[in-house]
């Protein structure tokens, strides 16, 4: 089950405080900060970074599109994900004039349109060699890495939403020391997550107590999913991130993968080798884009290990 933001707009003339509160989410907001004694930070609190003019190639990289794409590159600090977000903008740009050169795409191709994506996708195929993986290395690579070839584990988790926009830093810093707070309340008294779940969710999962269901890898999103199947049984002692807010999540169950032979897997074995490759390689494609490139407020660290 995916686990959406159900924060709908807010809408007039509620006929009470809970029906509001239902169909809006977001005005769970302001208990938070009333119930927990957390208010929000002013302005001069937060360490804004600044955002330059970005050009690729002459080709500008705005600040809108910045803050847009940092939803998709969770990380520690906002300066953090706004580089990240501002590699992949700029990667993305010299793929889309290569691609352009090439006659691959043209030049009223939408950005992130599935005729951009079948377009940057035959520029990798056409301009992007390595060499395959053999039948022998593939069996060898199973035999040293058989946990990599499992049924997925099964999951059965509840969790509770904090609902806040990926741009929201002021919103995000508070909402995370309530998560705390309720994991804390949480570990004291376990017997109270479906009445918390009611009360502080934005996830329509609150009206079966928080209850997700059964969950395997591929049904959340990816920075949910990575935290999620690395915990064990039981409440997680800290909120996990994603571009949603925070949740706060009590794993009731958790069935590890079984492992699979040999033949039954040949095939994800060679493609799992072979992608891996085809990675590095178009790795090293996408340097040798960016040091013959003209850009202009930004500096990739290269040496760092960018490109591995």
């Amino acid at each position: 089950m995916q686990i959406t933001n159900a924060a709908p707009e807010s809408e007039n003339n509620a006929s009470n405080e809970e029906t509001s509160d239902a169909k809006n989410p977001a005005a769970n907001f302001g208990k938070y900060h009333a119930e927990f004694g957390y208010k929000p930070l002013n302005a001069d609190q937060l360490n804004e970074p600044e955002v330059p003019e970005i050009r690729v190639n002459g080709a500008l990289i705005d600040e809108a599109s910045i803050l847009g794409e940092m939803q998709f590159h969770p990380a520690d600090t906002k300066q953090a994900a706004m580089s990240k977000a501002t590699e992949a903008l700029i990667v993305s740009e010299l793929l889309r004039q290569k691609a352009l050169e090439f006659n691959y795409l043209s030049s009223d191709t939408e950005v992130n349109s599935a005729e951009e994506a079948a377009g940057l996708e035959t520029l990798i195929e056409n301009h992007v060699t390595y060499p395959k993986a053999t039948k022998e290395e593939c069996k060898r690579f199973f035999e040293a890495n058989q946990n990599r070839f499992m049924t997925s584990p099964l999951l059965e988790v509840r969790h509770i939403l904090l609902a806040a926009a990926p741009e929201d830093v002021n919103e995000r810093l508070n909402l995370k020391k309530v998560a705390e707070k309720l994991i804390e309340i949480l570990t004291n008294e376990p017997s109270t997550f479906a009445e918390l779940a009611q009360r502080h969710s934005a996830c329509p999962s609150k009206e079966q107590k928080g209850n997700l269901g059964q969950i395997t890898k591929g049904q959340t999103v990816p920075e949910f999913e990575r935290a999620l199947f690395a915990s064990n049984e039981g409440l997680i002692g800290y909120p996990l991130e994603s571009r949603y807010g925070f949740h706060i999540v009590f794993i009731d169950r958790k069935v590890e993968g079984l492992s699979l032979p040999y033949d039954i897997v040949q095939d994800k074995v060679s493609n799992y080798l072979n992608d891996k490759v085809q990675r590095k390689a178009t790795a090293h494609y996408i340097q040798t884009l960016i040091e013959g490139a003209d850009i202009i407020g930004y500096k990739f660290d290269i040496e760092a290990g960018l490109m591995q």
